[in-house]
Formats: structure tokens, sequence, C-alpha cells
């Protein structure tokens, strides 16, 4: 097929021909759908609108529903760049491939979607206008240049001179000037430019100002990185204007040397699904370096998705279309912020006076009750099995054990998966320290997890410079699994600790997605693991497991003869049931087993946060299958399956989704529930779970979900399962600390609660700063660049912490009459200033307005840190 490119160099997309999609093709393919499947896309998008639902919802406070806006646009975002990127390749192939489970082509799946989205902007832009008048009468006030007072303006146009035009790079587009690469979710203001028509007028122009170039007619300006996206303003309460709308109001003083005819706000969003294993070959390149040229390719792939402030010109349009090889059905008109990115630093930045009432309580996860907070977490797992229930628990006492581990003399090795891990982790920096103390440490990164990849990249490097062993999985299967095996030296034997969960191993999510985290000394367990790490070292996808089962030859497997075995027990009589817990179900070859079996007469229970191809409740075929979501202030990400009556069921907790990728394309794992603590754990979260009547919907045969609070008893309090497991949570974390501290000496006591009191008060200050941090790690998109980046922030903060420490050291001299010791200067942090907090009160004057800033002057050649120093002296001295 002949590859016709466009300006912008992406594939242009070919017409359907007759052949492919004629109207009695297509309607031959509807009648043969099959009545209780559903289109994966179009249940996608159902989910992000149950997302959006919670924007809307007035049990909700008014902050945490702008955040719930904002995790709409992310994922709709990721959704396109995916997804349809998907969509757009496979429609770009001679071949035409039907999905299985709507009988629909690409090309009329893109058609759906793009379609279903016009429907959900204008719902998206309702919810966001409530919420923003709602938090308007609460005293968050975003503001439009027209809305500002004197004052405001002043202050704004100070602020814009200081601490943004330096990082401006404004572009114009004439035969000299091409047009340029629209970077992958970045903002841009697009400027049209008109020539002075009058020769005076022109004449007087030139005199007065800069002589623009000739034949421009559009100019654009990229949203500057550098700068802060919200620019609080003077005034009483928070009142803030967004960065797009004060760089719009004042485009004159950047083009100056042109009229400005009109302007608007755009923002391109491209295809990102490149499949890593395109044109790799590790025999002859470095699998990492492949992933960084992956990663740049990326960036540059072909647009799927337009959007713009207010509709766009027929002229812009006319100009931008044909270079970004869209069509006008691809374009989208909001008034909601093109970023909302923002909407997680508001919580931050809000007095916590006022904040207090926009917001939920914060929360921090319990220390697990089952743990005892002086004993050695390693001598414990010993002892008893222990399972996790992040976040309502914390994921601390698994770092702890792992920072045991790399001190213990016993411990031998340590091996672990490796598929997300946080920016600055805890854990990472722990198993760095068991190999730099002579551990052997086995660390299985990879590098293709979506949007994790270039954070994956930097981590795997520090892995190997610590003299940790780093392998990258499989070529043709990614590697989900979550396993990490401590094998220790005991009077016995070898000793292996198991550690299995449904969950990534980052610090950061773990604080927002529910899951399961199960540590164990159970000998089989332990041989599967150290088979399992065999395996992954050889690519053998084996299936040579005594207890656990690992996908892509065991999970879909074993679950289909699980269920064939409750619909066995089903025609005979006898108690049956199944309940599965996943993010999605996508798989056909286990819809239709569930199916066989809700013919059987077998209930079955599905909780589904996201994507459910099955459609329960079809007579005939679903009849016997219910399909339940929760969408909540936390994330549910936990998977389950439960072969049996629920209570008396056989339970396997699993990293897998009853998805084909995770079925059939990854490596994962699922483990029985054997140990009676954990299945009580188990079964307790679920009932709470299903119990729900505040977040719980219920798909319906239609494709429709129930609305929100359909199932709360009419004058009744909605029973919130989430609330309901943070406080459980919290109370027997007490309860267990109480009777801990029982058993101690007075001394010991208070030590313990001078510690308690220092852990509180820092979980308290982070509540809020640490929201906006923990969602960016659950809804990264954007790809990171040099290697520092992953530490920049915090070095900023150490760098700000110690000079807080030693101008205290300074004045506490002064004080007490000694002579202050001259310090160097702190190091300035990168980011751009920003001036002083706007006073309250609206009749106090405003505040000074911003200075540009100074040049730092250049250190001296010998002070320069040798490479050989760590980190803490290089940022100290």
């Amino acid at each position: 097929m002949d590859k016709k490119l466009s300006p912008d160099g992406a594939l242009k997309k070919p017409l359907i021909s007759a052949s492919d999609l004629s109207t009695a093709d297509a309607e031959a393919r509807r009648k043969a759908r099959v009545p209780y499947m559903q289109n994966r896309e179009l249940s996608w998008l159902t989910f992000d609108e149950r997302c959006l639902d919670q924007g809307a919802d007035e049990s909700v406070p008014l902050l945490e529903r702008l955040q719930f806006v904002s995790i709409f646009w992310s994922n709709l975002q990721e959704f396109f760049m995916v997804r349809v990127g998907s969509l757009t390749d496979l429609s770009l192939l001679k071949k035409v491939i039907i999905d299985t489970k709507s009988n629909m082509t690409p090309q009329e799946q893109l058609q759906a979607i793009y379609a279903r989205c016009h429907e959900l902007y204008p719902v998206e832009e309702q919810i966001y206008q409530n919420v923003r008048a709602g938090l308007a009468e609460k005293g968050v006030r975003r503001l439009e240049w027209d809305q500002l007072t004197g004052d405001q303006r002043e202050y704004a146009t100070t602020y814009l001179k200081a601490n943004v035009l330096p990082f401006l790079t404004p572009q114009i587009i004439n035969a000299r000037h091409p047009f340029p690469h629209l970077e992958n979710g970045d903002l841009y203001i697009i400027v049209r430019l008109t020539e002075e028509k009058d020769k005076k007028a022109k004449e007087s122009r030139k005199k007065a100002k800069d002589v623009g170039a000739e034949g421009v007619t559009l100019g654009i300006v990229p949203l500057p990185g550098n700068a802060s996206r919200v620019v609080k303003l003077p005034g009483e309460g928070f009142n803030f204007i967004l960065l797009e709308d004060l760089l719009e109001a004042n485009l004159q003083e950047i083009y100056s040397m042109y009229t400005i005819k009109h302007t608007n706000v755009i923002c391109v969003t491209r295809n990102a699904d490149l499949d890593a294993t395109e044109t790799a070959d590790e025999g002859e390149e470095d699998y990492r370096e492949h992933m960084k040229k992956i990663l740049k390719k990326r960036a540059r792939l072909a647009p799927v998705r337009l959007e713009s402030k207010r509709r766009l010109s027929d002229t812009i349009a006319g100009f931008l279309l044909p270079r970004l090889n869209l069509e006008p059905y691809q374009c989208y008109v909001t008034s909601v912020p093109l970023d909302m990115g923002y909407a997680f630093a508001l919580s931050g930045m809000v007095d916590p006076v006022l904040r207090a009432k926009l917001t939920s309580e914060p929360f921090a996860p319990a220390w697990p009750a089952e743990i005892k907070r002086t004993k050695r977490v390693i001598e414990q797992v010993q002892e008893h099995d222990v399972l996790l229930s992040y976040p309502y628990e914390s994921m601390d006492p698994f770092v702890q054990m792992l920072r045991e581990a790399a001190a213990d003399p016993d411990v031998v090795s340590i091996k672990i998966t490796l598929y997300r891990l946080a920016s600055r982790s805890h854990l990472a920096e722990a198993l760095i320290a068991a190999a730099e103390a002579g551990k052997e440490v086995t660390a299985l990164f990879e590098l293709r997890a979506r949007f994790d990849e270039s954070n994956n990249i930097q981590w795997s490097q520090r892995f190997e410079e610590a003299g940790a062993n780093v392998i990258y999985g499989f070529h043709d299967y990614k590697v989900h699994s979550k396993i990490c095996c401590i094998t220790r030296q005991t009077e016995n034997g070898l000793q292996h600790i198991t550690q299995l969960g449904t969950g990534n191993y980052n610090e950061k999510t773990a604080k927002l997605y529910t899951d399961f985290s199960y540590i164990t000394t159970d000998e089989e367990i332990g041989q599967d693991a150290i088979e399992f790490f065999r395996n992954m070292g050889l690519e053998n996808a084996s299936r040579a497991y005594q207890t656990i089962w690992v996908a892509p030859l065991q999970i879909k497997q074993n679950i289909v003869k699980k269920i064939d075995e409750q619909i066995a027990l089903a025609n005979a009589g006898k108690p049956c049931g199944l309940f599965f817990k996943t993010n999605s179900v996508t798989d056909r070859e286990i819809i239709e087993k569930i199916a066989e079996a809700s013919k059987a007469g077998v209930k079955v229970t599905m909780f589904v946060r996201g994507i459910s191809c099955l459609v329960p409740g079809v007579p005939k075929e679903t009849e016997n299958v219910r399909v339940v979501s929760i969408v909540g202030r936390l994330l549910e990400h936990s998977r389950i399956y439960a072969f049996g009556s629920l209570d008396s069921s056989e339970i396997y907790l699993s990293s897998a989704d009853l998805m084909t990728r995770n079925m059939d394309k990854r490596i994962e794992i699922a483990w029985p529930v054997r140990n009676a603590d954990a299945r009580r754990k188990v079964l307790h979260f679920v009932h709470t779970c299903l119990a729900d009547t505040d977040k719980l919907r219920e798909l319906r045969s239609d494709g429709t979900f129930t609305p929100l609070h359909a199932f709360a008893p009419a004058g009744e309090e909605p029973f919130n399962a989430q609330e309901t497991l943070i406080k459980e949570a919290r109370e027997a974390s007490e309860a267990a600390h109480e009777e801990e501290m029982s058993e101690k000496t007075a001394f010991e006591k208070l030590s313990m609660q001078a510690r308690d009191k220092r852990r509180k008060d820092v979980n308290e200050r982070r509540a809020f700063t640490d929201l906006e941090e923990m969602y960016r790690e659950a809804l990264q998109h954007q790809i990171g660049g040099t290697d520092n980046d992953a530490m920049e922030s915090f070095v900023n903060a150490a760098a700000k912490a110690f000079a807080e420490v030693e101008a205290k050291k300074l004045q506490t001299a002064a004080l007490s009459g000694g002579e202050p010791v001259q310090q160097a200067p702190a190091p300035m942090p990168a980011q751009a200033p920003v001036p002083a907090p706007a006073p309250a009160p609206a009749p106090a004057p405003a505040p000074q307005a911003p200075t540009a800033p100074a040049q730092e002057a250049p250190k001296p050649a010998e002070e320069k840190a040798p490479e050989k120093h760590g980190f803490f002296w290089r940022l100290f001295h």
C-alpha cells in the first residue's frame, strides 16, 4: 500500500472502499453480533462518563468535584493517545480487522467514538461550569481577563513581564518560517495576524514600533512549561487566572508589529500507541537504548484530535486541519481549560480553613493492625502470613521489610519484578542499598510499561550502577506480574519469603489504588517464586508451577476449568457461584464461558471498575449475571477470582484483569488465598463493597448504568464502602497500637509517643501537598526528559530545607550573642519565581509586583563537585 504523507508527516487516512463497508455488509455484521457483548471502546467511554458523574455529585466536596473533571480529562487524553491511536493504525491496513465483540470495523469504531465524545464534551462543560460557580461562591474564583479589577490587571501584567515573557518563544508563519511541530498535549495560542492596508497607518506603525515581516498571517505561542499555570491574584478569597488566559489577553505586547485579528487556544493529541518490539533486535542494540528511541518517536506520531477554546475560524481551520491531517469531526470546542492538570494543585494553594470546607478529611494509610511497630517485620512474617490491603493499610511494612533484608546478614538474594515505580521510591532505594551491601539483587524491569518507560529506564540505570542484576523480561510478552522473593539462609536450610501483589510497587499510587499485597513463607509458593524468576531469565513461559498460576499458559485455562466445575455443580443441583473483581473484562472466551455458566443457572457477580464487554441481564443469555462498579474517592484496582458460593468459595488474588492482553499477551500471576485470616479479610472487603449504596452502580442490559444512590434506602444516609474501610483500618490500627503500648515501659511509651507524634504531624502536612503529586503519578502522561529530571524537585526541596536549617542556626547564634558564621546562599529553585502571596482583605493594597529573577553568579571552577561524591555531597557543597 502506498503511503501518502501530509505536510505534518502523518499518514493520510484512506477512504473506506465499498467492499469494506457496504451498507448490506454492515447490516449483516450488526445482526450477527452476540447480544450479550458490547464494544470495548464505547464501554470505556461509559466508564469515563461515570468518573465525570462524580463531578456532578453534590455529596462530593467542590474541590474534589473539580478533580474528577480533571480525571475525566486525563483519562480521555490517554484514551485518544492509545486506543484511538491504535484504531487509526488498524484503519490504514488493507486487511479489515473486525472487533470480535461488536463486529465493528476500525473505521466504524472511530466514527462511533468521535460521535460519542461530541456528546460528552457538552456534559463536561456543564459540570465544569457548575463546579466553577460553586467554588466562586465559596471564595475560589477562576477569573478571565475582563473580570479583573484595575489592581489585579496591574499585578498580572507585571507578573507576566517578570515570570512568563522571559520563557516565551512566539513564532510567526510565512515562507521563511514553516508551520512548526505541535507537541502532544501542549497548549498553544494561535494568533490571526493582519498587515496594515492603510499606507499612512502602516508608516506610523513602522515609526512607532518594530517592523514586522512580510506575508505573515498567523502566529503561534507555545505555553511555556517553566511558568506556573495558576497565577494567584490579589483580592478577598483565592482568586487566580490561568496562564493561557493571561497570555491571550496580552498578545499585542508580543506581536506589537502586527495587528491581531483574533486568537484561540488549541491543543493537539497525538497517537502514542507504539509497538516497542517493532524493529527491535536485542542482539544488535541495547534494549534500553531501543526504548529511548521509541519514546522520541512517540512524540511525533500522527494527530488524532484537535481541541480549541473557541470555534476555529474558517481561515485557521483551513490552515490547520490539512497540516494536521485531521477532519472537522476530529475537532472539539470546549470552554473547559484544555489542560485540567491544575485542579490538583489548588488544594495545596487555598487557605487551610477554606480548604477544609471544600475537601474531604484527608487520610493517610494506617499501619496494619496485624504487624507490630516495634518488632522486625521479617521476624513477624516468619510467624504468620500477612495480607496488606492498600490504601487502607500502608505499604510501609513491605518497604521496611526490604530495608531489613538489605541489612540482614542471613539474606542471600532478593528478586523482584518492577512494572511501575514512583519517581522517588523508597522501595527502589532499599533494593539499591541491598545491592550495594553485597546482596544478590535481581530486578526484572518492564521498560514497556506505558507512559512509565522513561522513569523505568532511569531506575534500571541506577540499579545497574549499584551492582544489581537487571533483566528486561520477554521479547513477546510484557511482564505485568507483581512478585518479590527474599531468600534467607537459616539453620534448617534456605527460607523463601515471598510477596505477591495485585498492584504495582509504587508508593504514590499505593495511597490511591485499592490493592492486596500478600507476604508468606509458604514453601510451595516460595519454590514457585524461585522457578518463576529462573524462567524469566530464560524467557520461558512455563506452566510447571505447584501453586501459583502464571499467564499466558495457566490463568485463562484454569479460570475456564474452574467455571466448568461450577457449571457441573449447577447441573447437579448443588451450591455454586462465581465472583470476579477486575478492572476490565474483554476476553471473549471468558465472556462466553460466563454466559454458559449463567444459562446453566450459576449466579455470577462481576465487580468491574472500567470496561465490561459483557452485558448482563440479557434474556436467555446472561440473566444470572450481575455487573456492578464503584467509582469513588479511591481507584478500585485489585483483582479477585472466587469459585463457588462466595463465603465458602475458592479464592484467588491476581495481577491479571479478564482481558485478552492480560490472559494471552502478558506474564501475569494468580495465587490461592488459603490462610484463614487472609480469607476473612478478602471476604470482608468484598461484602463491604457490595453493600455500598453511595457509589455502587449496576450495569443494565441496555448498556447504561443505574444512577448514583439508586440503591440507597429512602430517608437513609447512603453507605460508602471506601469511607467505611478507611475508618475500620484506622480504628484497628489504633487499637493494636494501644495494646502494643500497654506492654511497654514508661520510657518506651514516651519514646513511641514522640515518634508517633512526629509521624502524625508529617502526615498532616503532607496530606494535601502530596495529593497533587500522588494523582500526577497515577495519571502521568508526559514522557520525562533528562536523567536528572526525576530528582530535580527533590533536590530543590532538600536545598530549601537545608537553607531553612542554616537560617535557624544563624538566628539562634545571633540571639545568644554569638558571632554568626557566614554561609553560602542556598541553591535557587529551578522554577520561575512566584510573586508574594496576595493579602486576603479586598481593601488591602495589592502585593508588591514581582521582579525578574536575578542571574546567579557562576561558581568557581574548583567548587565543582567531583563525580565520585554522592548525591548529598553535591547538594550541600
